[in-house]
Formats: C-alpha cells, sequence, structure tokens
C-alpha cells in the first residue's frame, strides 16, 4: 500500500479510527445495540464461570477448560465493544498508538487462544467418550492445569512475537480504516512494505487453524467410530448431549472467521457490510457460547438455577 507521506510518525502516535460510516442517529441506534450485546456477554458468561468457579461438583476438567473458553470470550468482547461504543456517541474517533496496540494485542490473543482452547476441549473429549477407564489417571488436575496454560502460552507468544515486529515498523500513516485496531489495519500504515510481518502473520493463522482442525477432527472421527459401536441409545444419547456444546462452538467460531475471509473477497460488499462481517468473529461466539454451555448443559444450569435461588429466596 502506498502512503502519501514517507515521513515516519514521532511518538505519540495519535490513530483515527474510521469506524461505520453511519449518521447520528444510526449511532445512537447502533450503541444501543452494542451495549445489550455487551451487557449480555458480560452477565451470562460471568454467571457461568461464577458457577464453575463457586461450585465444587464443577471442577472438572471439561468445565474448567469451559470456564478458560469463556474468559477468553470476555477478554476479546471486552476490548472491541467498550471501543465500538465510545466510537458510536463520539465523531472524534481518536485512539493513542498504545491503546491501539493493547486493543489490537487482545484481539488477536482472543483469537488464538480460542483456537487452542478449542483444540485442548476436542482431546478431552475425546478421551472421556473412547478412554472413559484411563480418563481420570490421564485428566488429573495437574494435566488440566498444563493443558489450559499451555493453550494460553502459545497464543499470548505467537501473537507477542507478531506485535513485537509490529512495533519496530515505521509508520506513515494515522487514518485505520477498520472499526476496532488490529494487525492488518496498523501494518496498512506502514512507511514501506512488510514481506516478513505478514509472512509471519499467515503462518500463524494458518499454524493455528490447521493444528486445531486436525485435532478436531481426529477426536470427532474417533468419536464418532465409538458411538457406532455403542448398542445402548441411552450412552448415544450421553455422548451427544456432552460433545455437541463443544463442537456447536468450534463450528460457529470457525464460520465466523470464513465469513470475514469472505468479505474481503467479495468486490461487491459493501464497507459498512465488511466492518460487520468483522466484528461478528468477536461478537457471536461469546453472546452465543454462554447460551451453548449454560442451557445445553445439564450440570451448569441446574448450578447456576440454584444459585440463583439463593440469592433471590436465601431461606431456600
Amino acid at each position: 500500500m502506498e502512503n502519501k507521506s514517507y515521513v515516519p510518525l514521532k511518538q505519540p502516535i495519535i490513530f483515527q479510527l474510521e469506524g461505520f460510516i453511519v449518521s447520528k442517529e444510526q449511532g445512537h441506534l447502533l450503541f444501543v445495540l452494542c451495549f445489550i450485546a455487551f451487557l449480555f456477554i458480560l452477565t451470562w458468561n460471568g454467571m457461568v464461570c461464577l458457577a464453575i468457579l463457586i461450585e465444587k461438583s464443577l471442577h472438572k476438567p471439561m468445565y474448567v477448560m469451559i470456564c478458560n473458553l469463556i474468559t477468553c470470550d470476555l477478554l476479546g468482547g471486552t476490548a472491541m465493544l467498550t471501543r465500538l461504543m465510545s466510537d458510536f456517541l463520539s465523531e472524534e474517533r481518536s485512539i493513542t498508538y498504545v491503546t491501539a496496540i493493547f486493543q489490537a494485542f487482545s484481539v488477536h490473543t482472543y483469537g488464538s487462544a480460542t483456537q487452542t482452547l478449542l483444540a485442548i476441549m476436542a482431546y478431552d473429549r475425546y478421551l472421556a467418550i473412547c478412554e472413559p477407564l484411563r480418563y481420570h489417571t490421564i485428566m488429573t488436575n495437574a494435566k488440566v492445569f498444563v493443558l489450559c496454560l499451555g493453550a494460553w502460552l502459545i497464543a499470548l507468544g505467537l501473537v507477542l512475537i507478531l506485535f513485537i515486529m509490529n512495533v519496530t515498523t515505521p509508520l506513515c500513516g494515522t487514518l485505520i480504516v477498520h472499526v476496532y485496531c488490529s494487525n492488518r489495519s496498523i501494518l496498512r500504515l506502514a512507511c514501506r512494505p512488510t514481506p516478513y510481518n505478514n509472512i509471519y502473520g499467515l503462518v500463524m493463522t494458518w499454524v493455528l487453524s490447521t493444528g486445531s482442525f486436525i485435532i478436531v477432527a481426529f477426536s470427532y472421527t474417533k468419536i464418532l467410530v465409538t458411538c457406532l459401536v455403542i448398542r445402548k441409545d441411552t450412552n448415544k444419547k450421553k455422548v451427544i448431549q456432552t460433545c455437541a456444546p463443544h463442537l456447536i462452538s468450534y463450528i460457529i467460531f470457525e464460520i465466523t472467521s470464513i465469513i470475514i475471509i469472505m468479505s474481503y473477497r467479495i468486490k461487491s460488499i459493501s464497507e459498512n457490510m465488511r466492518k460487520f462481517c468483522a466484528i461478528l468473529f468477536i461478537i457471536l461466539p461469546p453472546i452465543l457460547n454462554p447460551i451453548i454451555y449454560g442451557m445445553v448443559m445439564t450440570d451448569i444450569r441446574m448450578n447456576i438455577i440454584k444459585h440463583f435461588k439463593r440469592k433471590v429466596v436465601p431461606n431456600q
């Protein structure tokens, strides 16, 4: 991308977010919709996470991983929606360099950590269904801690390297043509081509996406084979109830990711629609995951209801 000015900007850099191109009235309406979505994400994700943390009977590998996934959803939703709501109320959409990097780092960590967490959750379901006699021996508390920590460290490490490369890149522009700050939108302001940054970003995305897909595909292929062997309908139903929430969550995440890619390939799509597709990736999974896990999985749902009744009717 060619820049009008090739003189590197000096710190402190103040960016301008282009955001959605809407009228003031439309901006107020969109603010209300974003606020409702943000409130829903905080409330329901928080309720599911608290239910898992408070209730000792839910201190099991599957629920611990769900709690980590929900924490990841809260990170992504908060990093993007708080800024987006502010922009809908203000005509001046300035953002400091440090804030922009922090938001971009949070958004990319959300995407990367979601991939790694969904992969280890698939591995957990594979062990629970295909290796039931060895499951508790393999998935000890220490093993679960190592897997969850590893998922976060892999995501944080890969994203950290990406942004270390970015902060050393001189910038010559200040207009970020997006609704939130991302690696791609910031690099478009670089004074010179950034082939190494782009190659690393593509390789990182490919490794995380392909690695996650291979683990999920392997796990569910093994689970499907095991289900075909199971004769009792009750056992098959239990397997479906256990695996369906995770598989639905994974499919939703991948579909929203594909929608972003396709929106940039289809030239006839308007700029506002392209930006809307980009925020679906961060908004939709955090909205749907607490419904999928909190409403579909009986243990979580019953514990949320139980704790709610204790608050409303203390004598129960």
